[in-house]
């Protein structure tokens, strides 16, 4: 299974619309890709779930068992690698907020010039064609007609300010409060706390902008699944309430398309960024190092080597990358652990990290096992044991919990077609495909029996 993970992740696929190999004529005139935060394929697979609109799309269109990932499998990172069909160590979206040397807090990966390859909002505007966003990740200053991109105050609960001031065009945001959402208030448009009401007003916001504008590209991203899989772990209440909702989003927005005249000329793409698992564990290395004098103070930088931890994974950054004594020594201290600790986790090399695409800045990665997540704090105990079960993603993409789902239909897309196993770098060259594009080499494929 890993190696076919692996191959999919890493070999180039030259899609079909090269530039200068000419264009596959386009099935559809207008897309809309919709992501589900933390979308598992048992949401739309198993009834039980009640995404009976989800579902309705795969009887009426190609889907897949699961996705595989990038590395690590969290929602920055992957979302980049929807819009470029490259994992993270050429779209330079590495984690979800930059690895800063000294810890400091500070804004996540939200401007659009980080980005260091095309993507298809720069495809489309090539083409011609207009482009439209809902807190679709990595999307400040980006070159979209119609954007609300994910962006919040670091340490506020209230989106509502830096979102108007980073909107496009400006005043876009007021026009959004006068004639779709209302008046809102912080908890309407908040990530932490009232999710499932900012599901709500992201939907709405979407079927807005397909009505009134057809944008060629309509991209949209829920959130709620993935702050209640957090809270409370893969199952429970609030997440089948924020699945029902995002479900009851989706019919919203497939009506917005009915309504607007574009039903026969538009493709619905869904898909997720990455799974959930239950984690009852937190494993703190940082606290290894600093017991063994690689880590004092990063804060005043006094560290040779330090983990950055990602949920369900961590990363080994040395000061100074050429430091074989100091890997050497973090080696030692793994494997000097006791059984009891190490069946917990599982060391990912150099090697490897550089084969699926990952950070490049790291020397080694550890991947959780057996629902155990990785913490940064550099005192106290090794091992801390959560009271409740929690959820989280971010581990190494070789295993059915982590994977997310990929549900399309429309013009140029087969019926009743499913994949057993697709990766994520694998949905843009479908995009591409279906929209008649140009764009560059990517490391995804296509998959022949989804076309029609």
């Amino acid at each position: 299974m890993i190696k076919r993970v692996l191959i999919f992740l890493l070999c180039p696929v030259l899609s079909l619309a090269q530039p200068g190999a000419g264009r596959v004529p386009a099935a559809a005139k207008y897309i809309v890709l919709i992501t589900i935060d933390g979308l598992r394929p048992e949401f739309y697979l198993d009834p039980s779930w009640g995404m009976v609109n989800l579902r309705h799309l795969m009887e009426d269109g190609v889907a897949a068992r699961g996705v595989n990932p990038v590395f690590p499998s969290v929602t920055y990172p992957d979302h980049t690698a929807i819009i470029t069909g490259v994992t993270p160590a050429k779209h330079g979206i590495y984690f979800n907020a930059p690895f800063r040397p000294r810890g400091e807090a500070g804004q996540s990966y939200v401007y659009y010039d980080s980005i260091r390859v095309p993507t298809l909002f720069d495809a489309m505007h090539r083409a011609g064609r207009t482009t439209a966003d809902v807190i679709w990740p990595v999307t400040v200053h980006a070159p979209i007609d119609f954007n609300v991109p994910d962006i919040a105050q670091p340490g506020s609960k209230d989106r509502r300010g830096i979102t108007a001031a980073n909107v496009n065009p400006p005043g876009l945001w007021d026009t959004l409060q006068a004639q779709v959402l209302g008046r809102l208030d912080a908890a309407d448009w908040n990530m932490f706390d009232d999710e499932l009401v900012m599901d709500e007003n992201i939907g709405r916001i979407g079927t807005y902008l397909i009505r009134k504008h057809k944008p060629g590209l309509t991209a949209i991203h829920f959130a709620a699944a993935d702050h209640y899989q957090h809270e409370y772990g893969r199952d429970g209440y609030a997440v089948r309430a924020a699945v029902a909702g995002i479900d009851r989003g989706i019919k919203s927005i497939l009506e917005a398309v009915r309504r607007a005249d574009i039903r026969d000329s538009t493709a619905i793409i869904v898909t997720g960024d990455h799974g959930f698992e239950n984690v009852y564990r937190v494993f703190q290395p940082n606290v290894l190092l600093k017991r063994n004098g690689l880590l004092t103070d990063v804060r005043k930088d006094e560290w040779r080597a330090q983990w950055y931890q990602q949920g369900g994974c961590t990363f080994l950054v040395l000061k100074d990358p050429s430091d074989r004594e100091a890997l050497s020594a973090v080696r030692s201290m793994l494997s000097g652990l006791p059984d009891s600790v190490k069946q917990y986790f599982k060391i990912i090399d150099k090697d490897e990290l550089g084969r699926i695409g990952a950070f490049p800045g790291a020397v080694l990665a550890l991947t959780g096992l057996r629902g155990t997540a990785f913490g940064s704090k550099q005192e106290g105990a090794l091992m801390d044991v959560l009271p409740a079960v929690k959820g989280n993603h971010g581990f190494y993409p070789d295993h059915g919990e982590i994977r997310t789902g990929f549900v399309a239909a429309g013009p140029g897309l087969r019926r009743g077609v499913v994949v057993q196993e697709m990766n994520i770098v694998d949905v843009c060259p479908v995009i591409v495909r279906l929209a008649g594009l140009e764009f560059g080499r990517m490391d995804g494929k296509l998959y022949p029996e989804m076309f029609k």
